[in-house]
């Protein structure tokens, strides 16, 4: 019996082996080809054991605790970067040792726009280093020279080695450290290729180790996955201070850049650029971009307001209604959610009775801008419902709301910050759900008509006949 337990005891001590999974730290007892905790494949790998737990004296004070009244606040203030709109992402600009993560798909502009953040900070008298992994350091200067970012602070280096970019850091001590990117730095301390799980978690450590010592404001470029995610572990993301994404259509112009995690700002800002040949632009009033010409009276569009974080953009939606040639009737859209579009069909044909399922129908936005939130409900609704009459909607509307199953119009959130840039831009009147905004949010020189449910806003907007 004294055996026995004394066995167990010893089996107890053992390291148990096991499987890791090298994105999130999901435990299993056997191999599995697909992680149990965040779905990613290949990523399970095996683990020799556990170490025992260990405990530690305690060591001795360094920094004694402060109350928190105390503490030096003018540590964590923002300075600008030079460029307005990624500042307003920022939160007002990049603070001393914070660490940022730019992600965002393959030629979207990411070098681009950190190329002129870089100079434009160089240009306030900061010390920049730029680190490029995935070019020479001659193609980073011939795009310096084509969107105008040369600048006497700022250095460039192509390092694809850890130890030599700190050394570069280290030789420098910079203000600013731009480094494109961490899937392209290596380490030689660690195993394998560069951009595996191990490498860029020793990557993103050591730099941000060394930001946070040198109190170096730091961007990281990050790539993606072929679904969207940021390659790499996922605990890259919460290492950063803030995580940035870049997003927009390759196709357009338009670059929408926003911050998913912000531990110094906001995460409901988005800032909106311009690239074009002669570099990134940022657009401080970037609504023309979304609407056609507004001269003439087209069946078919509509003109609504959504919101990108706390930012109004107004965008207009078109849409094409043909009877259908084939026995299936043809469902195609463009920037719009596709089952959204589905439901508005519906309650088209039931609620208003108008004969939707007899057509092909095509609802596109304009300028390529993607509308996921439900207020542009209504402005696709009456788009398609102007199409399939063939009557234009009165010249200066704006249309926003959420269209529900049973045919009402629900309220949406920040209806009066809408109607006053559809004010300042000049349309006359607007349709919105009942309930969703007081005489005061009323702009100047708008007339607001609140309705209750769809078939009213199609009726008084269109009318009833074909």
């Amino acid at each position: 019996m004294t055996t026995t337990s004394s066995s167990r005891r010893k089996s107890a001590r053992q390291p148990q082996s096991g499987h890791r999974c090298t994105e999130c730290g999901w435990t299993s007892v056997k191999w599995v080809g697909r992680c149990g905790g965040c779905g990613a494949w290949g990523t399970v790998v095996e683990i020799d054991g556990a170490p025992a737990g260990r405990t530690r004296a305690a060591g001795s004070v360094a920094r004694p605790a402060q109350l928190i009244a105390e503490v030096d606040a003018t540590a964590a203030e923002a300075a600008s970067t030079g460029v307005p709109e990624f500042d307003r992402v920022l939160g007002g600009g990049l603070v001393k040792g914070a660490v940022a993560l730019v992600t965002g798909e393959p030629g979207i502009g990411k070098s681009t726009l950190l190329l002129d953040v870089a100079a434009r900070a160089a240009r306030l008298g900061r010390t920049v280093l730029y680190v490029t992994g995935e070019e020479s350091a001659a193609q980073v200067r011939l795009r310096a020279e084509r969107i105008d970012a040369l600048a006497d602070n700022l250095y460039l280096a192509a390092e694809s080695d850890l130890g030599t970019a700190l050394a570069q850091i280290e030789r420098l001590s910079p203000d600013l450290f731009v480094l494109d990117s961490v899937q392209t730095i290596s380490s030689t301390e660690v195993d394998g290729a560069a951009g595996n799980v191990s490498q860029v978690r020793e990557v993103a450590a050591s730099v941000i180790a060394a930001a946070k010592e040198r109190d170096m404001s730091t961007l990281i470029v990050g790539h993606v996955t072929k679904d969207g995610g940021i390659a790499g572990p996922r605990v890259l993301e919460h290492l950063v201070d803030v995580v940035i994404t870049f997003e927009g259509d390759r196709h357009t112009r338009l670059r929408l850049v926003r911050a998913v995690k912000n531990r110094y700002g906001p995460t409901d800002e988005v800032g909106c650029f311009d690239l074009g040949e002669r570099g990134i632009l940022g657009l401080t009033d970037p609504s023309g971009l979304f609407l056609s010409s507004r001269d003439m009276e087209v069946p078919g569009t509509s003109v609504t307001v959504t919101l990108e974080g706390r930012r109004p953009l107004v965008c207009e939606v078109q849409s094409l209604m043909t009877r259908a040639s084939a026995g299936s009737p043809r469902r195609t859209t463009s920037g719009l959610d596709h089952s959204r579009i589905a439901m508005v069909l519906a309650v088209l044909d039931k609620h208003v009775k108008m004969p939707v399922g007899e057509c092909d129908c095509y609802v596109s936005t304009v300028g390529g801008v993607r509308l996921s939130e439900p207020a542009s409900d209504l402005a696709a609704a009456l788009a398609m419902a102007s199409s399939l009459a063939d009557r234009p909607l009165p010249r200066g509307t704006v249309v926003v709301g959420e269209v529900g199953l049973a045919g009402e119009l629900r309220p949406t959130a920040g209806v009066a910050r809408r109607l006053a840039e559809a004010g300042r831009l000049g349309f006359t009147q607007a349709v919105v759900p009942v309930g969703s905004v007081e005489a005061g949010d009323i702009p100047p020189g708008l007339q607001v008509h609140q309705v209750q449910r769809l078939a009213d806003a199609v009726r008084g907007l269109i009318g009833s006949g074909r």
